[in-house]
């Protein structure tokens, strides 16, 4: 039996190298403390999701 590789990727926040895990529950941040500071950049609206003006064709009252 071959041994499962364990994916790593960076930390978005602070940019440590995290194992990728069902037990990591900060994934795919490092530890709470990323966490946290990243829901703090979305809360001060730091980040945002473009999005497209106007309604999509298939939502009601769209026509």
């Amino acid at each position: 039996m071959t041994a499962k590789k364990i994916k790593t990727v960076a930390c978005p926040t602070c940019g440590k190298p995290v194992e990728w895990r069902p037990e990591n529950a900060c994934r795919p941040f490092c530890c709470e403390r990323c966490k946290l500071i990243d829901l703090g950049e979305w809360a001060a609206e730091n980040y945002k999701v473009p999005a497209q003006d106007g309604l999509p064709e298939d939502m009601p009252g769209a026509n």
